[in-house]
């Protein structure tokens, strides 16, 4: 079973892992685009790990329903299963191109949203709610951003809003 502290620590490092695997990636392109492309991301990555942080510090503060709280535990531990949501693993070395190396960063993307919206049913806080959508919004507009690098064969620059 995870408590929410621990759930939202594994928030905090999807999103540090992401920042940092985006930042990795940059020191490899020579296409500046996609090096700018992934800067945004990673900023918004930390963001992110900061806001679930956040969140993790104030539960210490709320009177949440511990029941729920833990029978939501039990369900995502359920849901997930063995699901790592790591990109540890990349060897950018063996990462043939750059459409291999969007579609990675795609599929992490998703798995992050997947996660995020596994945790909507357990969030009671109309608050925390609207951030986490948030969150997940600002995720999704990662997608779109790499999908249309990818399609615009790298001529674009990322959306900043």
């Amino acid at each position: 079973m995870f408590s929410m502290a621990e759930i939202l620590d594994m928030a905090v490092r999807l999103e540090k892992n992401g920042e940092k695997v985006y930042r990795d990636a940059i020191s490899i392109l020579s296409n500046k685009d996609l090096a700018d492309t992934l800067a945004w991301m990673a900023d918004e990555e930390i963001k992110h790990a900061e806001w679930f942080a956040r969140l993790k510090q104030d539960l210490g503060s709320r009177a949440e329903n511990d029941v729920a709280l833990e029978m939501g535990g039990q369900l995502l531990k359920s849901l997930m299963g063995e699901q790592a949501f790591s990109l540890k693993e990349i060897d950018f070395s063996r990462v043939g191109t750059q459409q291999a190396l969007i579609s990675i960063f795609i599929e992490f993307e998703r798995d992050t949203i997947l996660f995020y919206e596994m945790l909507q049913p357990f969030i009671t806080d109309a608050e925390t709610l609207k951030g986490l959508h948030a969150v997940i919004s600002e995720e999704k507009k990662h997608i779109d951003q790499l999908r249309a690098f990818s399609k615009a064969g790298g001529r674009i620059s990322p959306q900043r809003v």
